[in-house]
């Protein structure tokens, strides 16, 4: 889609959390040392299942695809942020925080899929584990990869590239911490209301049906679970199953709150909560919880 002609605006200015200068410094402080910690915990999962060989089974593979997510995401958000809070220069060009807005939905998209794809695979291993190879092969492994992918790739063309063909003519302040897709779209001088049911149409299924069947799979674990004798095996189901329950509770229900209000549901600095919740702080965790709560990485 190209950008109508009207369009005045060529770049935007991010508020952030302007609203309280005296926390600027320690907001700067505490941002930099989350930034920080994401990417070492989320690199030592990757480096770590990729050198050895023990980890090179599905579930693992699925960690890893998600380390990569979270690297990615976090470095899309966190930089820009803390140039707002550090220096004086709060823009950022059209261009730039339309690249921001496409990462922010490939990468947001692809998790949703991934933990989707994630539930799936401890589906089939505790409910089913004597078909387990069969249900979970290395080709039904690479197929739900590469979807998830290429899902979250065509999220971010699709609602990137329609929200640019508004025209924006002013003003150019953006109440929020990046450039996410409704807080830019306020801003738009154009009618959005088709967008906008495209875009809640979007998000209930691709944050909500997959939510829904998420839990329905944890559902049937439970039952299977106690099912189990209460030995070690039922100990190590919870724990494998623990961890990803709270990576999803956590993003799925931020990331709910955030795509799914209507427009005037949350004030600016409840969205701006909302946003750091599942793009900061999941990143953050995912690896602390993992790490923590499976044997097999605790070992290594």
């Amino acid at each position: 889609m190209q950008r109508q002609n009207q369009s005045s605006v060529v770049d935007f200015i991010l508020l952030g959390f302007s609203n309280f200068p005296e926390l600027q410094g320690q907001l700067f402080g505490i941002f930099l040392v989350i930034y920080l910690v994401t990417l070492v915990g989320n690199a030592v999962i990757i480096l770590i299942i990729s050198l050895e060989q023990s980890l090179h089974v599905p579930m693992y593979l699925f960690l890893q695809n998600l380390s990569v997510v979270d690297v990615s995401i976090s470095a899309v958000i966190t930089p820009e942020m803390l140039v707002v809070l550090s220096t004086e220069k709060t823009s950022i060009s059209f261009v730039r925080c339309f690249a921001q807005m496409y990462f922010i939905l490939f990468f947001g998209g692809t998790e949703c899929f991934l933990l989707g794809a994630m539930a799936y695979d401890r589906f089939a291993a505790i409910c089913h584990p004597l078909s387990y190879p069969m249900l979970m092969n290395q080709r039904v492994f690479m197929k739900l990869v590469i979807c998830s992918w290429a899902l979250g790739f065509m999220l971010g063309t699709v609602q990137t590239s329609w929200v640019f063909s508004f025209p924006f003519c002013g003003p150019n302040e953006i109440n929020h911490i990046s450039c996410e897709t409704p807080a830019v779209l306020e801003l738009a001088c154009a009618d959005t209301f088709l967008f906008e049911v495209y875009a809640f149409t979007g998000t209930v299924l691709i944050i909500m049906v997959p939510f829904l069947l998420i839990l329905l799979s944890y559902l049937r674990i439970l039952l299977a679970i106690l099912k189990m004798p209460p030995t070690t095996g039922r100990q190590k189901a919870f724990s494998t199953c623990g961890s990803h329950l709270t990576s999803v509770t956590l993003f799925y229900g931020t990331a709910s709150m955030t795509y799914l209000q209507p427009k005037s549901g949350y004030s600016p600095d409840t969205k701006k909560l909302l946003s750091l919740a599942y793009s900061l702080l999941t990143p953050l965790l995912n690896p602390l919880i993992y790490s923590l709560r499976n044997s097999e990485l605790k070992e290594l």
